[in-house]
């Protein structure tokens, strides 16, 4: 099993956003051998939230292997034009190292504030991944949607990769979501908030039923598991602190609930949990710090990491 590391983008508690702590992030997790950086996208949510595409750009020139990975950003709400304009020149200034997941989103207050209809969301993003991919390969065939339409102006400068950068598709894992990340997606990026290990196992296998239907092949198709938020702590007290005080009201979720989802706690309540994960078939997993980020990724690179299973 791979680790990735969330960028800090949404404030706990009353810790103020800085760019020391992006570096911080970006260079402990390179230093320590995780494989992605990523940055989840909002306009708005239940707290202040920073820009993903801001928070990634910060972190190009204090990192020079690690993978960066939106996870996910929002085509029908940026718009995939303008979206597509700053996934090219992240990929252009890394040197080809990005990786594009891209979901319609979830919160209807990002539409409002964009001036898009939340029901039209679907519909909209179908055309918008393509529209995407269109304009981040320069040998793409023109596009012409109901929503969106591209012919032949080219979108310079374009991204390293050849034939741009890879697009994972968020997914839930409903059948409707799972059938759209086999006919567009390159990978597919779940949800560790909304994905409990039974139901991973259970949407992979229908994956793998609708890979083989459009021609690609299971084995071969990326995926990972977002949004896995993150403290170590052997106080039991300060564990519930976090889920209690700070994920419960941040998700809008029950305790009870928040606990079952995320690595809160002991490390070897953590290794337990990513255990169970590893044996229905997560290969990768996107960890998100709460707070001390950089000591929490050591934690978890010392004391979590040795007990996993090989």
């Amino acid at each position: 099993m791979e680790f990735g590391v969330h960028l800090p983008t949404m404030t706990f508690g009353e810790h103020p956003f800085s760019l020391a702590e992006l570096v911080s992030t970006a260079e402990t997790a390179e230093r320590l051998g995780f494989t992605n950086l990523c940055a989840n996208d909002h306009l708005i949510y239940s707290r202040p939230w920073l820009d993903s595409l801001i928070a990634l750009a910060s972190t190009l020139t204090c990192t020079h292997r690690i993978t960066l990975m939106t996870t996910a950003a929002l085509p029908v709400v940026r718009g995939p034009a303008p979206l597509a304009k700053a996934l090219a020149a992240l990929d252009l200034l890394s040197g080809g190292r990005l990786v594009v997941g891209v979901s319609p989103g979830s919160t209807a207050r990002d539409y409002a504030l964009a001036g898009i209809a939340f029901e039209e969301r679907w519909k909209r993003f179908d055309e918008a991944v393509q529209m995407l991919r269109c304009l981040l390969c320069p040998d793409a065939p023109p596009f012409s949607g109901h929503f969106y339409a591209w012919e032949s102006t080219r979108l310079e400068p374009f991204p390293v990769q050849q034939s741009g950068p890879p697009i994972w598709i968020g997914s839930w894992g409903s059948d409707a979501g799972l059938r759209r990340v086999a006919r567009l997606g390159d990978g597919w990026l779940g949800s560790a908030f909304h994905i409990t290990p039974e139901a991973f196992a259970n949407g992979l296998a229908r994956l793998h039923v609708f890979l083989e239907q459009v021609g690609k092949e299971p084995e071969a198709f990326p995926h990972a598991l977002g949004t896995m938020f993150l403290y170590l702590t052997d106080d039991q007290r300060r564990a519930e602190e976090v889920l209690g005080g700070l994920l419960s009201p941040t998700m809008g979720r029950p305790a009870e609930f928040v606990r079952e989802r995320v690595l809160v706690g002991s490390a070897h309540q953590c290794v337990d949990k990513l255990a169970k994960l590893q044996a229905v078939g997560v290969r990768k997993v996107f960890l998100w710090p709460v707070a001390d980020n950089a000591e929490q990724l050591a934690k978890f690179h010392d004391e979590v990491l040795p007990q996993l299973p090989q």
